[in-house]
């Protein structure tokens, strides 16, 4: 995901408890600017959790398969 400036912004409404709202506030952290940058750490991890658990039984037998034949090339390697 680009995280550039450029990004295009789109308003939206959140409900946030109100004790943590107003301590953000007061210490001047920028509330749109925190949840943009979790939502994107968040959406991150949840598709690379995906992507795993989709990919899961390729993995599995791709690494059968060099443990059961090594790595390919292998034999042309010089370290």
């Amino acid at each position: 995901m680009p995280t550039d400036v450029a990004t295009p912004k789109k308003a939206t409404n959140i409900t946030l408890s109100a004790d943590v709202l107003n301590e953000a506030k007061a210490l001047g952290i920028n509330i749109s600017q925190a949840c943009d940058q979790y939502l994107r750490e968040l959406v991150k991890r949840e598709q690379e959790r995906r992507w795993l658990a989709d990919n899961t039984d390729f993995i599995a037998a791709y690494n059968a398969g060099v443990e059961r034949d090594g790595l390919p090339l292998d034999a042309w390697r010089t370290f």
